[in-house]
């Protein structure tokens, strides 16, 4: 039997908020100079470190060394042609169970390659999968159906380091062992306009289901990076993503997309773009393509995004967003906390999203709700696709160091129907007016909360009796100068 590895959770005492405080530094900065070291006693194991000399044995029935197929793991050869051979092999065993690739310490320089079904990718501790940097490697791939010509580039796009379509039961996992896209040269070419083609992910599985990625290090994406499109029953946990904070476009952390039934929990994710970001497809080629983002729990996480936000929804939502929970996570260090974006021609719908147990740390602006995020494929989107803005909770938001705790910028087209704010106790930087924005949005507040709230919204008592009820849902007190 497999040895069993290591779930990180937080422990119940961090539902103190202050708590929290604490242990956010800490493994912030745990993060950025241990490289996933152990937090000794602290009983806190998104970082854990693997034992010394620890099997890498599995469950599959079938194992495999990335050096029984002539891999060289010296960081200069290419391992390209190893890595395909050995996932030839595993393919060939699906009917009986399937098989693991075993990575053993060492730098692993591979152009990208294709997952097979039934297969685990385990990465030792002190392995490293390199990305190669020469674009001229990276396969060109049809652009996704959902997003029309192309994402950043009409036409073509790279395909990712690590990719996979219409495959199931497929983990990749190992002992903190990582998968380094190499990004710099593509965001410096990126900048330089010196690309043709929208720029690839590190690591990207379409068409399938049931995928399980944890207990490794995922860094310096090309692009996004953990990119599961249109897949099923898909967890991640127990995983750190990195990338600059500045200097590195568009790597977010993990982008859900088009996906049902998703659980990323127990991660640390520093990124140049957002850490999370739920996506459903893009204007009309979205709302013709038709598939949801639904059902998703991001649980227990410490984000950071100085460029964006930690936990996004859209803009790319055309699709529909439902029945998503976030919940004890902290944003530290970021322009934004959470942000839900659309615009008019996404058409879809974005329902049924619940936010609690939330700390914001240093953050500008906490909680966003954004309905002019003007991005389109081209300009034949449907003027009169209106994207529905519903049933939005807020419950234990906390934090200090926040500019703007709340900015719902509803509109008339798009307003913004059945917010409730619960518990809520920001502390603030700006002691000025307007730092509870709202616009266009229906909704209620029920206790005591601060900020004070903005009149649009209905008051409630603790036994959710009505205290006093709003005439002015419609009025605008947007300042995006504070």
């Amino acid at each position: 039997m497999a040895e069993s590895l290591p779930v990180g959770g937080f422990p119940a005492f961090l539902s103190s908020h202050k708590t929290l405080f604490i242990v956010l530094w800490i493994s912030a900065f745990g993060s950025v100079f241990l490289w996933q070291r152990d937090i000794v006693g602290a009983g806190f194991s998104v970082f854990g470190k693997a034992g010394p000399g620890r099997s890498m044995s599995g469950s599959r029935p079938f194992e495999f060394n990335i050096t029984d197929f002539g891999g060289v793991g010296d960081g200069v050869t290419d391992d390209t042609a190893a890595f395909e051979r050995a996932i030839s092999a595993i393919s060939k065993l699906g009917k009986r169970g399937g098989g693991q690739l075993n990575v053993p310490p060492g730098k692993w320089l591979t152009a990208p390659f294709n997952l097979t079904s039934h297969m685990t990718l385990f990465l030792a501790e002190d392995a490293e999968i390199l990305g190669i940097q020469d674009e001229k490697r990276w396969p060109l791939m049809p652009p996704l159906p959902s997003y029309g010509y192309g994402r950043e580039h009409r036409g073509s796009r790279y395909g990712s380091l690590i990719h996979g379509q219409n495959l199931e039961d497929v983990v990749i996992t190992g002992h903190n062992g990582s998968i380094n896209g190499q990004g710099q040269s593509w965001w410096t070419k990126y900048r330089q306009k010196l690309l043709n083609h929208t720029r690839g992910p590190l690591v990207q599985i379409m068409w399938s289901n049931d995928i399980v990625i944890s207990n490794i290090t995922l860094r310096d994406s090309p692009f996004w990076t953990f990119h599961p499109y249109d897949c099923k029953n898909v967890s991640v946990r127990n995983v750190t993503i990195l990338a600059p904070v500045f200097g590195a476009p568009n790597t977010d952390g993990i982008d859900p997309d088009s996906c049902e039934d998703v659980v990323i929990e127990d991660c640390y994710i520093s990124v140049g773009d957002d850490a999370i970001a739920i996506k459903s497809g893009w204007d009309q080629y979205g709302i013709i393509y038709g598939r949801p983002s639904r059902n998703i729990l991001i649980r227990n996480l410490i984000v950071r995004s100085m460029v964006s936000a930690g936990v996004s929804i859209g803009s790319e939502m055309s699709g529909g967003v439902s029945n998503v929970t976030v919940e004890n996570v902290t944003v530290w260090s970021s322009r934004r906390a959470v942000r839900i974006k659309t615009a008019v021609g996404r058409g879809g719908y974005v329902r049924h999203i619940m936010y609690r147990n939330l700390t914001f740390d240093d953050a500008r602006v906490g909680i966003v709700i954004k309905t002019d995020y003007n991005e389109h494929p081209d300009m034949d989107f449907d003027k009169n696709a209106f994207p529905i803005l519903e049933n939005i909770s807020f419950t234990g938001i906390h934090g200090q160091g926040v500019r703007v705790p709340v900015r719902i910028h509803g509109s008339e087209e798009i307003p913004v129907r059945n917010v409730t704010f619960r518990d809520m106790n920001v502390g603030i930087t700006y002691k000025k007016k307007h730092i509870f924005q709202c616009a266009f949005v229906q909704g209620h507040v029920i206790g005591t909360i601060f900020p004070a709230p903005c009149e649009n919204l209905d008051i409630y008592d603790e036994e959710e009796r009505p205290v006093k009820l709003s005439t002015a849902q419609n009025v605008t007190d947007i300042d995006y100068g504070v």
